[in-house]
């Protein structure tokens, strides 16, 4: 068999996963600790994300602007993304609470 290597590292993987099955209860649970502190940790941050959002965002749009003047259009899809990320920024900055209940339930 020429892919056998491949086969058998997803086997180990396979078995690995197989036989942690039984840890799973106790990896959710630290998963959603791990969820809530790092929620308290980004919340402490939340200003200076919604910044760096607003610039990274805002250079989106310095980008497409130059590259309409260098005769490049841009790509349909490119267009609806970074419109689509400044709809949402907008958004989750004039309404969190909103947005959390949306995501929440």
């Amino acid at each position: 068999m020429k892919n056998s290597p491949i086969y058998s590292a997803l086997g180990a993987i396979g078995s690995a996963f197989a036989a942690g099955s039984c840890c799973l209860p106790l990896g959710t649970f630290w998963l959603a600790a791990s969820t809530a502190g790092a929620s308290a940790w980004l919340n402490a941050l939340r200003p200076y994300l919604m910044a760096l959002s607003i610039a990274l965002v805002a250079f989106g749009f310095w980008q497409a602007r130059c590259a309409k003047k260098c005769g490049r259009k841009p790509t349909v899809l490119s267009t609806v993304l970074l419109w689509s990320a400044a709809v949402f920024i907008v958004v989750s900055i004039a309404f969190p609470q909103m947005l959390a209940e949306i995501f929440a339930g």
